[in-house]
């Protein structure tokens, strides 16, 4: 508000200056500063400051007792054209800083010309045109008039404003203050001399004598302003060319020359064109110059830091040089000897020796083909290596040579073409190792790296998948529970949008799914179920995920018992198999799943099995896969369908399934005979079978009266959406955003019937620590914990339930009813503090 009015003031100070201006017109000023201020104003403090440019424009009128309607035109009108100014710059040029290039300040003059300058002085001349009636050629002039003064007030105002604004921020230093006052100086003089009425006076009375035609001497303001332009100082230039016309505007007042009062028309004229000639042209050159000089400095500043660089370079190259040979000779597990452009040696460091068996004498100079078996001598093994160097410029080396003594040896290492600084020829280098009593180890080693690479990266592409599925859950639970709200909230003519939403969701609630399986990070719901009688219940299931020219085969052997496993992942498991087989059977075929018992000793995918696991084999008669892809279709997102025909993400949740149950998957396949995946599940005997029956039975909780429900969760938009769910199944939440806020709700005595909290939170104290509190200090309030996908899970007590994210209605109220205490039927008992 104190900006406001300081600038109000200013403002309003600078108009009533203007309108203090003897004027040859009484309808007019010369120069109307307040236009190019209000535009600087604008440019510099955006939008917000258009009180001060309202109340500034407007009180000079005001207090020269004119009407209502021209003191709205004139408030209006500023400020229209102030904005319309300041929003082209912005949009053409770049804003404030439209002043630092020469076609940023050309865009800036033709601005001022058109639109600001129009704007401003027609809207004024309709206020003052429906004020006071005047005729319409008087209109047209008078609107001339305001218009050029207008757009000569913003070329001189509003450039000084802007520049002195922003220099401002800046530190200068005391050459340029200096410079600064005499390029200002010297204006001053010059206008002083050519246009101020202190010439005519008494004082100066010889100096008109002398100097008759002294408007003339005006021209000499190109001196100052051309030396500040060459330096690249725009303030000084703008600085200037302000103080030039003032004096300029201070002659026009009293009608000396070039501008009389006996040709007002011809003198405003006059005027404009010296405001406009003195402003803008040596303004763009300063910016030219001070661009230049800037880029000038980059360019320096670069090639002092190349310059360094080299220098650094030059002394690291130089080290290395004098270091270069200590290193040959300190190298102990290496041979490393130079050949000419012919292969023949030309050096010999001592570790060759100890390898080879050669002396320096007694190899320099023979053709290192003597290393060689004489098999690949004859091949031309030794020529071809070189070849290989010059064309690659390095050349792998492994095999058997033959030493000094004609006993062999296993090397490995490298031949490297040697070349000058013009890309000629000189030489070769060879570096090579005796790996004879590595070669054993390294083959035995093969295999099992190869193992862990595989198991390496699909546990970082899991944490990867994880991670993603997480907060996508979140999103999910978002768009579900909101379709929900939808659904119950708006009009009924949108079902088609709603179920829109609600396909999404669910479709992306089955890709998270799938890349939380892989991940090996899915909260699962394991129980003890028959496998023989689940298998045939789905069978129906199976039959339509495959096409009618497919034959389906169903072999369990005997012994097929219980295995413990999530069921619905299981059966998302087999679906996604058979839809692969499907595909890989274009023109029909049979699909066959077999189940059979393994023994304890028995391996699969190069893991040996601790206990009795089963073995369900689904076997196709499609094209088959590549060997070289067959170690890649588990990957996520590895797919050999065509674009649009799956996300290769179904074989990675069967992957991820398997392992997450205890067990793991193989593959076999042959090209064109067909592919046979088979999935090992650990055996569980021992536990009892799960009984839907019962679970069916289990009694639900009827609520005598609505019960309060916490809802904790770092997200507020995810907690919105839980609650809304909440409230639809007639409970009353309380929010918060974190654990430490929820124990302090509880110790406060607040009545919670149940805690419903997220895992993964901010703060010292997750969602499992949260429960653990809850659980010491109020042992008989439920809670329960959700989550999209969390490690954190993993520390959670095996009697704490988890919702996996994203839930609607149904999947809350199955939940909670499983959480109920079992003997508790008129509902939760609540714990408070005290």
């Amino acid at each position: 508000m104190a900006e406001i009015l300081i600038l109000a003031v200013i403002y309003g100070g600078l108009a009533e200056a203007a309108r203090l201006l003897p004027a040859i017109n009484p309808t007019a000023t010369p120069l109307w500063p307040p236009t190019g201020l209000a535009f600087a104003l604008v440019l510099l403090r955006g939008y917000r400051i258009w009180p001060a440019i309202l109340v500034g424009a407007v009180s000079p009128y005001l207090m020269a007792d004119r009407s209502l309607l021209e003191l709205g035109f004139v408030g209006i009108g500023t400020l229209l054209a102030a904005f319309a100014g300041a929003w082209l710059i912005s949009r053409w040029s770049n804003g404030r800083k439209t002043f630092a290039t020469p076609s940023g300040i050309v865009k800036f003059a033709i601005i001022s010309f058109a639109p600001t300058a129009m704007i401003s002085s027609t809207i004024v001349m309709v206020g003052f045109s429906l004020a006071n009636e005047p005729g319409f050629s008087n209109s047209v002039v008078t609107w001339l008039t305001w218009w050029l003064a207008d757009a000569a007030g913003a070329l001189v105002i509003t450039p000084v404003v802007v520049l002195w604004a922003t220099m401002l921020l800046r530190t200068s230093s005391k050459r340029d203050v200096l410079e600064s006052i005499a390029v200002s100086a010297l204006a001053v003089i010059i206008g002083i001399v050519a246009y101020s009425p202190l010439i005519d006076s008494d004082l100066f009375s010889d100096l008109n004598v002398v100097l008759p035609y002294r408007s003339l001497l005006g021209f000499l303001v190109l001196l100052p302003l051309m030396w500040a332009g060459l330096r690249g100082h725009r303030c000084n230039v703008a600085t200037a060319a302000l103080i030039f016309i003032g004096m300029a505007v201070w002659g026009f007042s009293i009608g000396n020359d070039p501008f009389p009062k006996a040709d007002l028309n011809g003198a405003l004229l006059s005027l404009f064109v010296l405001s406009v000639s003195v402003s803008a042209p040596p303004l763009a050159l300063a910016a030219a110059i001070a661009t230049h000089q800037a880029t000038e400095a980059h360019l320096a500043s670069v090639q002092d830091q190349l310059n360094r660089q080299l220098e650094r370079n030059n002394l690291a190259l130089d080290s290395v040089r004098r270091h270069f040979h200590t290193l040959i000779e300190g190298v102990v597990d290496y041979a490393i000897f130079a050949l000419d452009k012919e292969g023949h040696v030309t050096s010999w460091n001592s570790t060759a020796q100890k390898i080879i068996g050669y002396a320096p004498e007694e190899i320099i100079g023979k053709h290192f083909g003597i290393f060689y078996r004489p098999d690949e001598r004859r091949a031309g093994s030794p020529t071809q290596a070189l070849e290989s160097a010059v064309q690659r410029g390095r050349h792998e080396v492994e095999g058997w040579r033959i030493r000094k003594n004609g006993t062999p040896f296993f090397i490995t290492g490298s031949v490297s073409s040697s070349r000058d600084d013009a890309g000629n020829l000189i030489g070769f280098i060879s570096v090579i190792r005796d790996a004879t009593e590595r070669r054993d180890a390294e083959e035995k080693l093969v295999q099992a790296r190869e193992q862990l690479a595989m198991s390496q990266k699909m546990e970082a592409i899991g944490k990867l998948t994880g991670g993603i599925a997480h907060d996508f859950n979140n999103l999910l639970m978002i768009i579900g529970g909101s379709a929900q709200i939808f659904a119950r909230l708006l009009d009924p003519k949108l079902p088609r949008a709603i179920e829109a939403i609600q396909t999404a969701a669910k479709r992306g609630e089955s890709l998270t799914r799938q890349l939380l399986t892989f991940s090996r990070h899915q909260h699962l719901s394991p129980t003890v179920v028959d496998l023989n009688a689940s298998i045939k219940n789905m069978r129906t299931m199976i039959e339509s995920s495959l096409r009618g020219n497919i034959v389906y085969e169903e072999n369990i052997g005997d012994g097929v018992s219980s295995v413990k496993v999530d069921l619905a992942e299981l059966e998302l498991a087999i679906v996604n198999i058979a839809v692969n087989a499907r595909d890989a059977m274009p023109n029909g075929g049979t699909f066959t799943l077999s189940v059979h018992a393994v023994t304890a000793n028995q391996e699969a995918g190069g893991e040996r099995l601790g206990k009795a696991f089963f073995a369900i084999a689904f076997g196709d008669t499609g094209t088959g896969i590549p060997p070289n892809l067959l170690s890649k279709m588990f990957d996520p997102f590895f797919t050999t369908k065509e674009v649009g025909k799956g996300t290769g993400l179904g074989l990675s949740q069967v992957y991820g399934f398997a392992h997450q149950a205890g067990g793991t998957v193989t593959a076999d396949s042959k090209v064109g005979q067909g592919t046979t995946i088979t999935i090992y599940l650990p055996s569980c005997e021992d536990e009892q079978i799960a009984s839907k029956e019962l679970a069916a039975a289990r009694t639900k909780a009827q609520h005598s009266q609505r019960k309060t429900v916490l809802v904790v969760d770092d997200s507020a938009d995810v907690a919105d959406v839980t609650s809304s769910l909440f409230e639809h199944l007639g409970y009353e939440t309380i929010y918060r955003d974190s654990a430490e806020a929820a124990l302090t709700l509880l110790e406060a005595g607040t009545k919670i019937d149940l805690v419903f909290s997220d895992i993964v939170m901010p703060g010292t104290i997750d969602g499992v620590g949260l429960a653990r509190e809850i659980r010491s200090r109020y042992p008989n309030l439920p809670v329960a914990l959700t989550t999209g996908y969390s490690d954190a899970a993993n520390a959670a007590p095996p009697n704490l339930r988890i919702l996996r994210k994203p839930f609607d209605t149904e999947a809350l109220r199955d939940f909670i009813q499983d959480i109920a205490p079992p003997r508790s039927a008129s509902g939760w008992r609540t714990m408070t503090s005290g």
